[in-house]
Formats: structure tokens, C-alpha cells, sequence
């Protein structure tokens, strides 16, 4: 379809608009369906990123391309200007091909890479702070110095060890000679025969002292040395610390934005009314501030957004090619709380109960424990906007006994909790979950046909600071996360299997089924990690403890219903 772009803006062609109802309300950011408008938008998008020859930037989809792989996400604001005509900006997170400008994109809210700028001009002094650093960090007399002086510590420790060991041996023959000497010597002869003996030990330990000394100085002197190039690097790094600290402060100040009403915000403004107290690195880069600003600035009204990653997928979170996702709750939260003050949006559906109207099914209940069906979309436990929730039930079930929870289903999965009714139980029950002797056995469907028929799956996990409740990948600072799986069934284009997890991480198995280093395959219906669907396809189907008082083996099984 033939579109026509004027400045940033792309405007719709009327055939393209045929059949489809504009939204009344701005899309929620955090957590939604892409509106057809966006959708339309985003193929056309995506049509030019895979056509354009412009852009020297390596996405990862090309496998002889040069550079380093960088995937991004990319938003598109579908927006109506001044005459009500219907069109759409365009944006991507941070650079783009190691620049901010590019036609076919709104630009940032602050350039920081203008010619002359300020930010280039303070990061041209930076940079000849750290040369300076380097520079005496590889100056040829200070290595030598280094060297020297552990040398001269080892040298040191050797000598004066040996010595130390001469003197304990000159001590002992000492004594030995008191010893011989005291019985045959008359009291004259053994007086003077002491004196002697005490003179050797005063000349050792005067020895011991010269030698001690002369190390002294020497190492003294030579890392005196030494401190004059680290007093050198120590004041260089505090300059560059607080010259960076300033650079950000006058950063923060810059990133002024607006609403509708044409209130301007900086960034450092909006964060300090967090918890964060100042803004994360790279706040204000994101998609949907910079297309926000745009169109406050040139007077068009938002009307829908989306935002989508092109790209080879990163290392530790999940992305996948075109698909789309909601923008970022740490650094973009904040900002847009303030840039969406007063528009008119669609519903926040994480405060809607899904879970309302769902059955809970007890399976097997005695004095001791409980153990239900939990349906897809309730809470284990109460939520800050929700109470309804498998506690809250059973708590009206079970009159004045207060159910005590043992471990926790995602809202979204469905399947077998035990709830101990007495502290004894759960007491009993919570030692069996720690030294992972329950059996949990989980039943998913899976976005695609996966290859092989088992295997395991270790990735430790970590949560995501910066877009919570999402997990990432991370070798360095994850906990171990450790699942088995098998495949039961293929079908046409998906693949139900069975998972074992083995540890109990958040997210463990929608992030090992998701991940490009697991299954690469994100379960059905999973909203954070894949495409959202009528529910989340990942059951908890069997359960296996031992019964706190009887001792039993208790095993309990529900089949799923997809």
C-alpha cells in the first residue's frame, strides 16, 4: 500500500484504514494487544528495515555481516496531526548504527552526539583523563618500581626468615653450652663465661635489627616511589568521578519532557520521586519517549502504540525477531506516568481479577493439609490490587483455621498446591520442598516443534531490575535454576511436554522453554516471555510428598485441559 511521510510522520492511505475502528483510549504500555493501526505500521517498518541499504548497523540477521550484533527495539506511535488525519512515527531505543539521526525516525529527546555539544566536549576531556591514566599505568619505571618491590617483599621475607631461623639455632646452642658449661665452671669463670654468651645474644638481635632496618628502607623507599604515579592515578580517577557525576547531572537536566499539556518534566526530576532516586543508565533512550516527545512537540495526538525487537536474540533476556513487547517498567514507568498525565488509556489488565468466576477444586483434604486444582489466572496469595486468591478462599473455606501456604503457583499456571492447615505440616512439608525431595512434575505446550526427545536444562536466573517481574539469563550473578524435560506429543506446530524443575527459580521454566540457550521455544500464552493467547499452556500436573503425620507417600495427579 502506498503511504505518504512528511518530516517523521507516515500517513496512512485511506484503503489501508478501510474496516478498521479508531481506539478511543491510548493503549495501556505495559501490558497489551497490539491495535491493528500499530500492527499496520509495524509491518510497514519492518518492511523497510529488511529493504533498507542505508543503515551500517549488524541487527544479527545477516550471517557475513561485520560489526558487533545489536539487536533493538523498535516503537511505532500511530498519531492524528492538527487536521485529523491519521499517520505514524517511528523510533528506536538508544543509537541506531552509532548515531541519533536517521530520516525515517523521530529524534531523541536530547542529542547528545550534536557537533559541539556539550556532552561531546566533557567526554572529549574524559577520554583525556583516561589516557593520562593509561598513560602512567603503563609508564615503563613505574612497572619496574612494581616489580621491584615485590621482589624486594619476597627477598625480604626469605632473608629475614632464615635469619630469624639462625638466631633460634644460635639461642639453642646457647643454652645448650649454660647447660655444659655451669656444672665444671667455677662462679667467676661462669659469670664471665655468661657475659660472653649474653654479648653473642645482643650482637644477634643487634644484627636482626640492621637487617630489618635496611629492608625497611629500602621497600620504604621504593614505594615511596611508587605512591607519587598512584597519588598520580588516584587524583586523575577523582577528577574523572566527579567530572562523570557532573556530565550526568547536566545529562539528567537536559532530558526535559512533555505531556499533553505541555508540562515539561526533566529526568531527574521524575526519578527522584522513585525509589531509585536517580535515573538508571540509559532512562530516556527507550522507544516511546522519544515518539511521546515528538508528537507533543509538533502538536499530534497519540493514539496507539507498540513496540517490537528486530534482531538476533541478546544472551540473557528474552527477544525474539518482530515480536512485540510493552515497554519497560524501570526506566520507561516513570517517565511515562508523567508523559501520559491526564490521556485517556485503556485499562490496566494486571488490576482486572482474571481469576474471578474460576473453580478451585479441592483434591484431597484430612486434618493436616489440603491439596487443590488451582485454576489459571488466580493468585496463590493475595496481591497488592487483588485478594482474591487460593489463601483468601480457603481461609473462607476453612472457617477458623488459617491455611498456611507451602509454595506458590505464577498466577497464570494452573494445576496441584499442597496448603498445610497446621504448623506442624507445614513445618513438615516446607523441610520436604528445601531438600527437594517433592516431586513436581509440570505439563507444558510449547509455541513450536522442538527437536530431541529429552535432555536438561541448566541456566541460572536472576531477576530483571529494570522491567520487573521478568527474569534474565546471568552467568555471573543468577542462582542456579536446573530443569528436565520430555517430549509426550507433536503436533502440527507445537509440541506438549513434561518438565521436572529441580530447583524452584520465578519463571523457571517459562524462561528455560523461552530462551535461545533452552528450548527456544516459549510456552503458549505466555505474555512476558512469548505471545499472549487465551491462557498461559503450562500446568502443574503431578505432585509427591510424604505425609507429615501418617508418613505416607502421598501422589496426586490432575491432567490438564489443553
Amino acid at each position: 500500500m502506498q503511504h505518504t511521510t512528511q518530516n517523521s510522520i507516515t500517513y496512512f492511505s485511506d484503503s489501508s484504514l478501510n474496516g478498521i475502528t479508531v481506539p478511543e483510549r491510548f493503549t495501556f504500555p505495559f501490558y497489551y494487544e497490539p491495535h491493528p493501526l500499530t500492527q499496520i505500521a509495524a509491518a510497514e517498518l519492518q518492511h523497510y528495515l529488511e529493504t533498507q541499504t542505508e543503515l551500517d548497523h549488524n541487527f544479527g540477521l545477516t550471517a557475513d555481516q561485520q560489526g558487533l550484533v545489536i539487536g533493538k527495539m523498535f516503537g511505532v506511535l500511530v498519531v492524528q496531526d492538527n487536521n485529523g488525519k491519521l499517520g505514524y512515527l517511528a523510533a528506536f531505543s538508544g543509537k541506531l548504527a552509532g548515531t541519533n539521526n536517521h530520516p525515517k525516525f523521530v529524534p531523541p529527546v536530547f542529542d547528545m552526539l550534536i557537533e559541539n555539544s556539550f556532552f561531546l566536549k566533557e567526554e572529549e576531556i574524559l577520554n583525556s583523563i583516561n589516557q593520562q591514566i593509561k598513560a602512567i599505568e603503563s609508564d615503563e619505571h613505574y612497572s619496574i618500581l612494581k616489580s621491584n618491590f615485590e621482589q624486594f617483599t619476597a627477598q625480604s621475607v626469605l632473608e629475614m626468615t632464615a635469619f630469624k631461623k639462625q638466631l633460634k639455632s644460635n639461642k639453642e646452642n646457647r643454652k645448650k653450652h649454660r647447660e655444659a658449661q655451669q656444672p665444671v665452671l667455677s662462679e667467676q669463670e661462669y659469670t664471665h663465661f655468661e657475659a660472653d654468651l649474653i654479648k653473642q645474644s645482643l650482637s644477634d638481635k643487634w644484627e636482626l635489627t640492621v637487617l630489618s632496618n635496611r629492608w625497611k628502607q629500602l621497600l620504604e623507599a621504593t614505594q615511596s616511589e611508587i605512591t607519587l604515579f598512584e597519588n598520580s592515578i588516584e587524583a586523575l580517577k577523582k577528577e574523572r568521578k566527579e567530572k562523570s557525576a557532573a556530565l550526568q547531572q547536566q545529562l539528567f537536566e537536559q532530558y526535559a519532557f512533555l505531556n499533553q499539556d505541555g508540562k515539561e518534566k526533566s529526568l531527574q526530576a521524575i526519578f527522584s520521586e522513585t525509589v531509585f532516586g536517580k535515573p538508571p543508565a540509559a532512562a530516556g533512550e527507550c522507544a516511546t519517549p522519544k515518539l511521546l516527545q515528538y508528537a507533543f512537540l509538533n502538536g499530534y495526538k497519540p493514539i496507539a502504540m507498540a513496540e517490537f525487537w528486530w534482531g538476533a536474540s541478546p544472551k540473557s533476556e528474552i527477544r525474539k525477531h518482530r515480536q512485540f513487547y510493552p515497554a519497560c517498567t524501570g526506566k520507561c514507568k516513570p517517565i511515562l506516568s508523567h508523559m501520559l498525565e491526564g490521556v485517556p488509556m485503556d485499562e490496566n489488565p494486571l488490576l482486572k481479577n482474571s481469576g474471578e468466576g474460576t473453580t478451585l477444586t479441592i483434591v484431597y483434604e484430612d486434618d493436616s493439609l489440603v491439596v487443590v486444582n488451582k485454576p489459571a489466572e488466580l493468585l496463590s496469595v493475595p496481591g497488592i490490587q487483588i485478594q482474591d486468591s487460593v489463601y483468601t478462599r480457603l481461609q473462607a473455606a476453612f472457617g477458623n483455621i488459617e491455611p498456611l501456604i507451602i509454595h506458590r503457583l505464577d498466577m497464570s499456571t494452573s494445576g496441584l498446591l499442597v496448603v498445610a492447615k497446621t504448623k506442624e505440616a507445614h513445618k513438615h512439608i516446607q523441610r520436604q520442598f528445601l531438600k527437594r525431595t517433592v516431586i513436581k512434575r509440570y505439563t507444558a505446550l510449547l509455541s513450536k516443534v522442538i527437536s530431541g526427545e529429552e535432555g536438561e536444562i541448566k541456566l541460572p536466573l536472576r531477576g530483571d531490575l529494570d522491567n520487573r517481574p521478568s527474569q534474565l539469563v546471568c552467568f555471573e550473578f543468577g542462582k542456579k535454576a536446573h530443569t528436565r524435560w520430555k517430549v509426550i506429543q507433536r503436533n502440527e506446530t507445537t509440541t506438549k511436554v513434561h518438565f521436572w524443575p529441580l530447583t524452584g527459580r520465578t519463571h523457571q521454566l517459562r524462561m528455560h522453554a523461552a530462551h535461545e540457550l533452552g528450548l527456544n521455544a516459549p510456552i503458549v500464552g505466555d505474555d512476558l516471555y512469548g505471545t499472549a493467547s487465551n491462557r498461559l499452556h503450562l500446568h502443574a500436573a503431578y505432585l509427591e510428598f510424604v505425609h507429615p503425620r501418617t508418613k505416607e507417600i502421598l501422589c496426586f495427579e490432575a491432567a490438564e485441559a489443553f
